[in-house]
């Protein structure tokens, strides 16, 4: 079966933190909007993350994300975890540190819960700016 987004809007997004609060300029949910001129912007600081909770179980495959060059996240640590429990550890993937879509293939156990860390920002100020985010997989 081929993947498709996981994604929907029955899924629970949340973020660490928005640009100065102003949710409707550059909030989470223009990650997921297709739209290529928005974006979601995280605030200054060390470590900024996102948390997904899908309406049902999913066997996620793949991540896709589009950074603003100079605002990427250098190294991102997937999460996973079934209702109920504590999250572990699914996958590392390094992107770089420019404006093209960029895909991550790994390998997950089915899970409920995902979260990606964003650690070692290419900003200064640890901000990450995301145009574009979806995981691929399969509903079970």
């Amino acid at each position: 079966m081929a993947a498709s987004s996981l994604i929907c809007s029955e899924t629970i997004s949340r973020v660490s933190s928005v640009l100065n609060r102003e949710v409707k300029q550059f909030g989470k949910k223009y990650m997921f909007d297709g739209n290529e001129e928005t974006s979601w912007n995280s605030d200054q600081g060390a470590i900024q993350w996102l948390t997904m909770e899908f309406p049902q179980t999913v066997r996620a495959s793949q991540i896709q994300i589009q950074f603003q060059g100079g605002f990427a996240s250098r190294k991102c640590i997937l999460q996973g975890g079934r209702k109920g429990e504590n999250l572990s550890t699914v996958a590392e993937v390094y992107p770089e540190d420019n404006n093209s879509l960029q895909s991550f293939p790994f390998e997950a156990e089915p899970l409920d819960k995902l979260k990606i860390t964003f650690q070692n920002s290419s900003d200064f100020f640890g901000r990450i700016i995301v145009y574009h985010l979806d995981i691929l997989g399969q509903k079970l």
